[in-house]
């Protein structure tokens, strides 16, 4: 699964807006799939606990996307296993 699409919007647009299907306890954080309806399936290698999760997918989008961690915000869903994502670039 790759990921350039929308890589090409937010360095077009400077921010995107990411729905992000998350499976926590993976053996490595990677991306799966992607949904009919443009969710991104994203296996994460840590645990649902204490927000090892969440830090562990900001980490990988961030490595991702070229950006740093900060630039990323989980606006909805950080205690969901469906996410909206926003990443900034600028």
């Amino acid at each position: 699964m790759d990921l350039s699409e929308f890589k090409r919007q937010l360095r077009r647009t400077g921010e995107i807006y990411l729905r992000i299907k998350v499976r926590p306890q993976a053996t490595a954080t990677k991306v799966k799939d992607l949904m009919s309806d443009q969710t991104i399936k994203i296996d994460v290698a840590a645990p649902p606990v204490k927000g090892k999760a969440n830090a562990e997918l900001i980490k990988f989008l961030a490595q991702e996307f070229a950006v740093t961690k900060e630039n990323i915000k989980i606006i909805s869903g950080a205690g969901e296993r469906v996410k909206l994502v926003k990443i900034i670039n600028f």
